[in-house]
């Protein structure tokens, strides 16, 4: 079913995109997004310096023609690395937020088909213990075995994201499996497993693209943050969090250095959330109904 009303009651999608339109949350945030894996998409065909080449003679430059957003402590031109850093970004929350999904959606799938067992319990103790530790501390814990690196990174936010997605799909679930059409189901003779991934998975997909979402924009803080402390991707890859980490020492007489890379961060973080925001709206007809 698609999202808006027809005379029956049931949604159209030229309604959809009508409320996508007037959705301020959805728009901006989407057009951010979009200057956000844009620089990235490009960044694969061109950019204006290699960043991988250091030219001291041009370092800590402000902001000028030739390099339009100033130069860092070695010369490297500051929106090249931006550029190349969003892949890295990308890379990171994607695949983050992707080892969230596999793993947390089928064990919030089952957690609810077996609603009020053991296994329901011991999966959801389970969540608890991993919400106990941050992906930081899951970054240390892994780094301390392993070393630190983009990969590691990826792991240490997979892992703290899939509680959030085996919550948030056995909450969704949980409502369904008293419905009507589900009851049919069971009659018909399907199973648990068949009936979860048939027939409330789809019912859960709009719950799951919104957090998604959400959960993008905080694997972007993230691997920001983990970059920042030295624990995610390594030089000579750029890492918008690794750039601020740099900048601190030149703060007081090259501020460019820390602007452009929080700027960065913040404007796709907000993009993101905006987003989800709109989403969310858009995919919940009380929330749409409430605010017109």
């Amino acid at each position: 079913m698609s999202h808006s009303q027809t005379e029956t009651g049931a949604p159209t999608e030229q309604g959809t995109l009508a409320a996508a339109l007037r959705n301020r949350n959805l728009i901006l945030g989407g057009l951010l997004t979009l200057v956000f894996l844009g620089a990235a998409l490009i960044s694969f065909v061109w950019v204006p310096y290699d960043v991988t080449q250091m030219a001291i003679a041009n370092k800590i430059k402000p902001p000028y023609a030739e390099h339009l957003l100033g130069t860092d402590h070695y010369g490297r031109d500051i929106l090249s690395m931006l550029m190349v850093g969003a892949r890295t970004s990308i890379a990171v929350a994607v695949l983050a937020v992707g080892i969230g999904m596999v793993i947390g959606v089928p064990l919030g799938l089952w957690a609810a088909a077996k609603r009020g067992s053991l296994l329901d319990e011991v999966i959801m103790r389970g969540n608890d213990l991993v919400f106990a530790f941050p992906s930081l501390v899951i970054a240390v814990m892994i780094t301390a075995a392993f070393g630190p690196s983009a990969t590691n990174a990826i792991v240490a936010i997979g892992i703290f994201n899939i509680p959030v997605f085996a919550r948030i799909t056995r909450s969704g679930a949980l409502t369904l499996w008293n419905r009507d059409f589900i009851l049919a189901a069971r009659v018909a003779g399907k199973g648990s497993a068949r009936i979860s991934f048939e027939h409330i998975l789809p019912n859960v997909l709009n719950l799951l693209i919104v957090q998604g979402t959400i959960q993008f924009s905080l694997g972007i803080l993230a691997e920001a943050g983990l970059s920042y402390v030295g624990l995610g991707a390594q030089p000579p890859t750029p890492s918008w969090g690794r750039m601020l980490a740099d900048s601190q020492t030149f703060i007081s007489f090259a501020p460019h250095m820390a602007l452009f890379p929080g700027l960065a961060i913040l404007l796709t973080v907000l993009g993101l959330n905006l987003m989800g925001d709109g989403l969310r709206d858009l995919f919940d007809p009380k929330l749409r109904r409430g605010r017109t």
